[in-house]
């Protein structure tokens, strides 16, 4: 796969299970993802989405999907610039992770990246907390994916040419994902953050105190709108 610099639009249209990536070539860890949980038969699908930046996760979002992943095709998406970082499903903002570099926060900057789809096994966790193991008699576990596109992305030769590197990261900065228009939530994806908070959220990091000693991440003031 072709390495993706800063600013892109990745869509994807995909009927699972898997779990769905974008990861760094770089020393210090950055990832984006998409990942469908299990699921007792009749519940719910799980969607978590998790940032990884400069080797530090622990930024899981759950939502439960207003659909069946399963049933039919749906379209996954990320928009990426150098602002903040939507995650979409179905055209809907599900998710955004600002820019906090103010606050202490590394921000995926100056970062190759490459997109990777992958089933794995997450039973001591991923269902029900690993209350609820795989059923291996269900095998084989298969995913099919289409209308795979990648936007205004800027490829990479070489991840340790820093002038190509910025080359790029300034040419991305001209197109459209870059502009004023895009660093900022338009009116309708604050009304779907909004939705997607009240009626679909069940778990978020920031709320989960336990993991960081009583005090949330200094990001979670801007997760939601």
């Amino acid at each position: 796969m072709e390495e993706c610099d800063c600013i892109v639009r990745e869509e994807l249209t995909l009927s699972v299970l898997s779990g769905n990536q974008m990861a760094s070539v770089f020393k210090k860890w950055c990832e984006l993802d998409f990942e469908f949980l299990g699921n007792v038969s009749g519940e719910p699908y799980i969607l978590q989405t998790n940032v990884f930046s400069e080797g530090v996760g622990q930024r899981e979002q759950r939502i439960y999907l207003w659909f069946d992943p399963t049933a039919d095709y749906h379209d996954y998406g990320i928009l990426w610039n150098q602002k903040l970082i939507l995650f979409f499903a179905d055209d809907r903002a599900i998710r955004v992770f600002h820019n906090a570099k103010d606050l202490g926060i590394p921000f995926l900057e100056y970062q190759p990246m490459y997109i990777y789809s992958s089933i794995w096994n997450g039973k001591s966790w991923a269902t029900e907390g690993g209350r609820v193991k795989t059923n291996w008699t269900q095998q084989p576990f298969l995913a099919s994916y289409k209308d795979f596109k990648v936007s205004d992305a800027c490829a990479v030769k070489n991840s340790s040419d820093f002038a190509a590197n910025h080359n790029c990261y300034r040419k991305l900065h001209r197109r459209d994902y870059g502009q004023v228009s895009s660093l900022r939530l338009s009116p309708m994806q604050i009304q779907d953050l909004r939705l997607i908070k009240q009626r679909f959220l069940i778990y978020d990091y920031c709320t989960d105190l336990k993991r960081f000693n009583g005090v949330a991440p200094p990001e979670c003031g801007r997760n939601w709108p």
